[in-house]
Protein backbone atom coordinates (compact mmCIF):
# COMPACT_ATOMS: atom_id res chain seq x y z
CA UNK A 1 0.00 0.00 0.00
CA UNK A 2 2.62 2.23 0.71
CA UNK A 3 3.50 2.78 -3.06
CA UNK A 4 0.14 4.90 -4.04
CA UNK A 5 1.37 8.67 -4.10
CA UNK A 6 0.03 10.65 -0.80
CA UNK A 7 -3.08 12.19 -2.67
CA UNK A 8 -4.76 8.79 -3.02
CA UNK A 9 -4.37 8.19 1.06
CA UNK A 10 -5.77 12.02 1.17
CA UNK A 11 -8.89 11.27 -0.91
CA UNK A 12 -9.43 8.34 1.16
CA UNK A 13 -9.53 9.89 4.17
CA UNK A 14 -11.59 12.49 2.89
CA UNK A 15 -14.19 9.77 1.65
CA UNK A 16 -13.97 8.31 4.89
CA UNK A 17 -14.91 11.33 6.86
CA UNK A 18 -17.84 11.87 4.37
CA UNK A 19 -18.66 8.78 5.24
CA UNK A 20 -18.53 9.12 8.82
CA UNK A 21 -20.67 12.27 8.37
CA UNK A 22 -23.18 9.92 6.60
CA UNK A 23 -22.57 11.74 3.52
CA UNK A 24 -23.01 9.83 0.13
CA UNK A 25 -23.29 12.78 -2.10
CA UNK A 26 -20.01 14.01 -0.67
CA UNK A 27 -18.38 10.53 -0.66
CA UNK A 28 -19.51 10.18 -4.49
CA UNK A 29 -18.26 13.59 -5.30
CA UNK A 30 -14.95 13.01 -3.85
CA UNK A 31 -14.80 9.77 -6.35
CA UNK A 32 -16.19 11.53 -9.12
CA UNK A 33 -13.42 13.79 -8.59
CA UNK A 34 -10.52 11.62 -8.23
CA UNK A 35 -11.83 10.04 -11.42
CA UNK A 36 -11.59 13.95 -12.82
CA UNK A 37 -7.90 14.43 -12.04
CA UNK A 38 -6.82 10.91 -11.94
CA UNK A 39 -8.63 8.35 -13.81
CA UNK A 40 -10.49 5.62 -12.83
CA UNK A 41 -7.05 3.80 -11.75
CA UNK A 42 -7.13 6.89 -9.05
CA UNK A 43 -10.32 5.86 -8.31
CA UNK A 44 -9.50 2.47 -7.91
CA UNK A 45 -6.59 3.09 -5.77
CA UNK A 46 -8.87 4.92 -3.02
CA UNK A 47 -10.92 1.76 -3.26
CA UNK A 48 -8.24 -0.32 -2.78
CA UNK A 49 -6.99 1.79 0.25
CA UNK A 50 -10.46 2.14 1.91
CA UNK A 51 -9.93 -1.92 1.64
CA UNK A 52 -6.63 -2.01 3.48
CA UNK A 53 -8.38 0.48 5.90
CA UNK A 54 -10.90 -2.56 6.75
CA UNK A 55 -8.66 -5.58 6.72
CA UNK A 56 -5.29 -4.15 7.36
CA UNK A 57 -2.26 -4.99 5.37
CA UNK A 58 -2.90 -8.03 3.12
CA UNK A 59 -1.94 -10.98 4.45
CA UNK A 60 2.11 -12.20 2.97
CA UNK A 61 0.56 -15.25 1.27
CA UNK A 62 -2.64 -15.62 -0.74
CA UNK A 63 -5.59 -17.89 -0.73
CA UNK A 64 -7.53 -16.02 2.06
CA UNK A 65 -11.35 -17.10 2.00
CA UNK A 66 -13.68 -14.64 3.54
CA UNK A 67 -17.14 -16.09 5.23
CA UNK A 68 -19.72 -13.67 3.49
CA UNK A 69 -23.23 -16.15 4.45
CA UNK A 70 -25.85 -15.41 2.11
CA UNK A 71 -23.84 -13.00 -0.18
CA UNK A 72 -25.14 -14.29 -3.81
CA UNK A 73 -28.26 -13.11 -2.85
CA UNK A 74 -27.07 -9.93 -1.60
CA UNK A 75 -27.05 -6.80 -3.84
CA UNK A 76 -25.01 -6.50 -6.52
CA UNK A 77 -23.49 -3.35 -4.86
CA UNK A 78 -22.73 -5.42 -1.64
CA UNK A 79 -22.13 -8.80 -3.50
CA UNK A 80 -19.51 -6.41 -5.08
CA UNK A 81 -17.82 -5.66 -1.94
CA UNK A 82 -17.18 -8.60 -0.59
CA UNK A 83 -15.33 -9.61 -4.04
CA UNK A 84 -13.08 -6.69 -3.89
CA UNK A 85 -12.41 -7.41 -0.37
CA UNK A 86 -11.80 -10.67 -0.49
CA UNK A 87 -9.64 -9.61 -4.00
CA UNK A 88 -7.47 -7.32 -1.41
CA UNK A 89 -7.05 -9.96 1.14
CA UNK A 90 -5.45 -12.40 -1.49
CA UNK A 91 -3.33 -9.62 -3.69
CA UNK A 92 -5.07 -10.43 -6.49
CA UNK A 93 -5.08 -7.35 -8.38
CA UNK A 94 -6.35 -8.28 -11.42
CA UNK A 95 -9.47 -9.39 -10.20
CA UNK A 96 -10.00 -6.33 -8.17
CA UNK A 97 -9.24 -4.32 -11.40
CA UNK A 98 -11.75 -6.54 -13.20
CA UNK A 99 -14.16 -6.24 -10.66
CA UNK A 100 -14.04 -2.26 -10.86
CA UNK A 101 -14.61 -2.49 -14.87
CA UNK A 102 -17.42 -4.56 -14.86
CA UNK A 103 -18.56 -2.16 -12.02
CA UNK A 104 -17.89 1.06 -14.37
CA UNK A 105 -19.42 -0.83 -17.60
CA UNK A 106 -22.49 -1.96 -15.51
CA UNK A 107 -23.32 1.58 -14.31
CA UNK A 108 -22.71 0.46 -10.56
CA UNK A 109 -19.80 1.69 -9.72
CA UNK A 110 -21.05 4.83 -7.71
CA UNK A 111 -23.33 2.55 -5.83
CA UNK A 112 -20.19 -0.09 -5.24
CA UNK A 113 -17.81 2.42 -4.07
CA UNK A 114 -20.42 4.02 -1.90
CA UNK A 115 -21.11 0.56 -0.07
CA UNK A 116 -17.00 0.29 0.44
CA UNK A 117 -17.11 3.46 2.34
CA UNK A 118 -19.67 2.42 4.41
CA UNK A 119 -19.09 -0.99 5.25
CA UNK A 120 -15.09 0.65 6.10
CA UNK A 121 -16.71 2.99 8.50
CA UNK A 122 -18.84 0.12 9.67
CA UNK A 123 -15.34 -1.62 10.46
CA UNK A 124 -13.65 0.65 11.74
CA UNK A 125 -16.82 1.35 14.23
CA UNK A 126 -16.93 -2.54 15.29
CA UNK A 127 -13.59 -2.55 16.18
CA UNK A 128 -13.72 0.67 18.54
CA UNK A 129 -16.30 -0.68 20.16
Amino acid sequence: MTDLPQQTFDDAAAVLRSALAGDGDAVVGTFDAVVDRAGLSGAYGVAWCLAATMLGDAPPGSGCALDFPGIDQADYDTRWVARFVSAYANRDVPTGEALFGAAEADGLLPDCLLTLAGSTIATLRSRAG
